[in-house]
């Protein structure tokens, strides 16, 4: 196993869509294994593989308190939102220390395929929810400050480049 590279907003390739995996094979497999850890060592919650400028559709998310239910989401589609939506504050290992809050529906079903390439159906409420959907919009060149007014995003983004000057400088 191995770290990934984290991108940092606002790198243009956290904006690219991810395509499908057409084979749940070893090569993927290694890619998951690689993402948990990274995940983990960053102490996140979930982690989409364009967040490691691997542009497939691959989610890894643990949710749990003990870190001990990683759940693999290859190729995930959403077929059922809930018409109740709730504000979460988010945050992200591509924004290290922003937060702010977004609304989205609070329960969600969730068909994916996982780690041996069998197709599985999850229904999430909560933190679940809210992580899968975040994820989810990683796969599709969104990143959680594109639900934000333009203000916030562009104060954002002033704040990261500013950070990556002054790491650059350091």
């Amino acid at each position: 196993m191995a770290l990934l590279n984290i991108l940092q907003y606002p790198d243009p390739r956290l904006h690219t869509v991810a395509k499908p995996v057409t084979e749940v094979d070893e090569r993927v497999r290694r890619i998951v294994a690689d993402m948990f850890e990274t995940m983990y060592s960053a102490k996140g919650v979930g982690l989409a593989a364009t967040q490691v400028d691997i542009h497939e559709r691959i989610i890894v998310v643990d949710t749990s308190e003990q870190r001990d239910q990683p759940m693999v989401l290859i190729n995930p589609e959403i077929v059922q939102r809930s018409s109740d939506c709730k504000e979460w504050e988010e945050g992200c290992l591509s924004l290290p220390g922003i937060y702010d809050k977004v609304t989205r529906p609070d329960r969600i079903r969730v068909r994916a395929l996982d780690a041996r390439g069998e197709s599985f159906e999850i229904e999430g409420d909560g933190l679940l929810s809210v992580c899968v959907q975040h994820e989810m919009d990683h796969l599709d060149g969104k990143v959680f400050v594109d639900h934000l007014s333009a203000l916030k995003r562009n104060r954002i983004r002033a704040r990261m480049r500013k950070r990556q000057r002054e790491a650059e400088a350091a």
